[in-house]
Parts: structure tokens; C-alpha cells; sequence
């Protein structure tokens, strides 16, 4: 009884009672039903059902799983300065629209959007809401019903089933396909002109990767056709060169920066805020200011814009950049802690969980970028008897792992360390 109380106290009035009046109702049908009802099945039963309530809430979780940009657990984390950001703007007024040294009406592109154009060299930035949002304005404020040159190696389908050719559809673009699915030049672009052509997309493969006898053309060719090159990374990797840290992870190899894409040429770039940027969920549209200042003042512009809570994080996220403070991002905290840092706290843990091992993994970037890269990693591996049991048995405790040859295994690259003693309890609680 005692527990049954807990589990719907923690619950809010209203669905704790909803809970109670559905196992009630319930249990009366199988009365009538002729079957036999206890006590202790109906207050079983309401005990699963609020706790399968209140599993469904959204909540913080342990990512063991190696991904470090996890879209199914959230993409990437926030550091504490984007959330005290979120927190100090969220909790009463700001100057979202309004301009403090002049005492007039302001835009909310001023301020997140204008720090990641000085971050990626861009001469301004547009926020809307996710970067699928930032692909369907520009090509529904530059091209809509004209036509928009794509490499048939590029039309992509990304997470959600969202197809390129989906997308321009809905915008009212019309697409023209040029070259093969491997090898497409810019003379295959050149072809593909006509007096009604608006742009040239180029979308980078992010989600799969092509080898072989592959070809495409640079975006510096690109420009030199004639229409304006929007180049959607999708990633949101700012500078290939990343600054931002000590030195460059060779597995962002083949991953284009939004500077330097600009630098060759582009008009326009597209990129994520959540995954190799690091912030919240956003969409970035950033390079030249007649292009970025035409797609705000599309009607759609307002349907998709971001809200103040990911503008204040953006910003926190992009000062941390022009800083060149790359330890502020989780999301490169994480990517970028020596294997020897990972080993030691793998090894310090495994001391007090039965049976545990400290294994080698290979942790990826995970959110649909660097498909077939990994990074080196390490964690702990447990033997279980029903590894399915085991997985649903941390899943109680929020804690996210996976399997492997039949063992848990739980990768520290993901891992905050604060996190560590609630995953070796979780763990240790598995032995037999």
C-alpha cells in the first residue's frame, strides 16, 4: 500500500485521480466479467500505471550509449552558462525586441544570430526553430516557384522520413536534377541553368557517407556558375579549423565548416544549433546580408522563428565560441577528453560493481553527422544472463545503455562525471 501511495503522490492531483478512477473502473469490469479480483492486483496494477506515468515524463537521463549527439536523448547537452543564460532571460522581461541604447523596437535576430555571423565569418544570421525549417525559408523566400539546381547525389533523406525533394516541393521551388548519383561536375550545373534558375543547393551527406568512384564539385566551382550557392552543412561545424580547441580531432576529417564554405564562395549556409554546434534546438541561415535580410521578411519567416529560451542559449553557445572557450560546450568536453581520463574513471568504477570489466569502445558523433567515423573511447562491460532484462532495468533507473555480445556495455565518453556514481549503482545493482 505504501509504495502504491508513493507512486501516485508523485503524480499531480488530477492524474494521480485519473489513474485511481481508470484501475477502478477496471477492476469492476472484471467483476462483472465474472473474474477474481484481490486487493492486491488492483493496487498492483495502479502502482504500474503511475509509474509507467511518470517514466513517460520528460526527464533527465544517463546517455551510456556512445552517441554523443543522441536525437532519441536530446542532441547535445547544454553547458551551465546557456542554461543560467536560459534561466536569468526566461524568468521575466528582456530586450528580445527592443533596443536599449535607442529605447525602439528591436529585432531578435540582433543578438544570437549577430554573434554566430562574427563566429563563422558570415555578414549576418537568421535563428528559426530547427534546420529543416532554415532549408524550406530560403527556398521559399528565394525560389519559390522558380527552379533550384540539386546533384542527384544530394537528394538526402534525413531523419523522420524528410526527403530534400519533400521539402522543396512544400516551398514551391521547382527541382532540377543534375548528374549521377555519384559524380556530378560543374559542368553538369552549367547544363542544368536556365533563365528561371534561382539557386544552386548543395547538401552535404551527413548521414551516409559514399566511396568509390565518387565525384562533386567544390562550392568555389559552384559559385563561379552564376546563381547563388546555398550550401546546407546541416552539422553546424562553424570553422573546420576548430579554434575553439587545443587541437583538431582527426574524425572531423570530411565534415564542412560554415566559414569555410562561405570563404569559397556560398551565399548562403544552413546548419543545425543542436548537433556539432553544440546548443539547443535551432536553424541557422547565415551569409550574405541582402539574402538573410530578404528570407526574414518571408511570412514564413514568423512561423518558424526561434523563441526567446533558444535564442538566450544560442547566445551563450556563440560567445563561448568567439571566446575560444570549447570546454564551455559539452558536446566538444565530451568529444575531446583524453582516452587516458575515461580509462582512469572506468577503472576507478569497476572496483564497485560485481563483475565489471573495463573495455575498449568506439563512441561516435551520432545526430545524423559523421556517418562511419568513431572516436576512441572506453567503458565498462557487465555479463547478465537476459540482457534485455538487464536494459530495461537500467532504463528504470534512467540510465541508457547497449549491448553488446550479450553483455551491457556503457560508454564513459558520453558520461558526465558527476553522473558516475549513479551509473556504478545502476550497474552494480544488476549482479545476480
Amino acid at each position: 500500500m505504501t509504495k502504491v501511495l508513493a507512486a501516485l503522490h508523485a503524480l499531480p492531483h488530477g492524474l494521480a485521480v485519473g489513474v485511481a478512477r481508470s484501475v477502478v473502473d477496471d477492476a469492476r469490469a472484471r467483476l462483472e466479467a465474472g473474474e477474481t479480483v484481490t486487493e492486491e492486483s488492483v493496487l498492483a496494477d495502479a502502482s504500474r500505471r503511475a509509474l509507467e506515468i511518470g517514466r513517460s515524463l520528460l526527464q533527465p537521463v544517463v546517455n551510456a550509449t556512445g552517441v554523443i549527439v543522441h536525437t532519441n536523448l536530446g542532441r547535445a547537452p547544454l553547458g551551465s552558462a546557456p542554461l543560467a543564460a536560459v534561466a536569468e532571460v526566461a524568468a521575466g522581461y528582456s530586450n528580445l525586441e527592443f533596443r536599449l541604447d535607442r529605447g525602439t523596437r528591436g529585432s531578435r535576430q540582433e543578438h544570437a544570430g549577430a554573434l554566430l555571423a562574427r563566429a563563422c565569418g558570415a555578414e549576418a544570421a537568421l535563428v528559426v526553430n530547427n534546420n529543416a525549417a532554415a532549408v524550406l525559408l530560403v527556398l521559399a523566400a528565394l525560389a519559390r516557384g522558380r527552379e533550384v539546381i540539386v546533384s542527384r547525389g544530394e537528394l538526402v533523406e534525413i531523419g523522420g522520413g524528410f526527403r530534400v525533394p519533400d521539402v522543396m516541393a512544400e516551398s514551391g521551388a521547382r527541382l532540377v536534377e543534375v548528374g549521377t548519383t555519384n559524380r556530378t561536375r560543374r559542368a553538369d550545373y552549367e547544363r542544368g541553368l536556365s533563365a528561371d534558375t534561382a539557386l544552386i543547393l548543395r547538401v552535404h551527406a551527413s548521414n551516409y557517407r559514399m566511396i568509390g568512384f565518387v565525384e562533386s564539385a567544390p562550392v568555389a566551382e559552384l559559385a563561379a556558375v552564376g546563381p547563388p550557392v546555398v550550401v546546407d552543412i546541416g552539422s553546424g561545424l562553424l570553422d573546420e579549423t576548430t579554434p575553439w580547441l587545443a587541437e583538431r580531432p582527426s574524425w572531423l576529417r570530411d565534415e564542412p565548416g560554415a566559414r569555410q564554405c562561405l570563404d569559397a564562395g556560398a551565399a548562403l549556409v544552413t546548419f543545425s544549433g543542436d548537433k556539432l554546434l553544440g546548443g539547443p534546438q535551432a536553424g541557422v541561415i547565415a551569409g550574405r546580408a541582402d539574402l538573410v535580410a530578404a528570407v526574414a521578411r518571408h511570412p514564413l519567416a514568423r512561423a518558424v522563428r526561434a523563441d526567446k529560451m533558444a535564442l538566450a542559449a544560442l547566445q551563450s553557445v556563440a560567445l563561448a565560441y568567439l571566446a575560444g572557450d570549447g570546454d564551455a560546450i559539452p558536446l566538444w568536453r565530451m568529444a575531446a577528453t583524453p582516452l587516458a581520463a575515461l580509462r582512469e574513471r572506468a577503472e576507478a568504477m569497476a572496483g564497485r560493481i560485481p563483475g565489471a570489466k573495463v573495455v575498449d569502445t568506439e563512441a561516435v558523433a551520432g545526430g545524423g553527422s559523421l556517418p562511419g567515423l568513431t572516436i576512441p573511447s572506453c567503458g565498462l562491460s557487465v555479463e547478465v544472463a537476459d540482457a534485455d532484462a538487464a536494459l530495461t532495468r537500467l532504463r528504470t533507473l534512467g540510465i541508457v545503455a547497449r549491448v553488446d555480445a550479450g553483455a551491457i556495455v556503457c560508454d564513459l565518453r558520453t558520461v558526465d562525471p558527476s553522473d558516475d556514481p549513479r551509473l556504478a549503482a545502476g550497474l552494480a545493482s544488476l549482479a545476480p
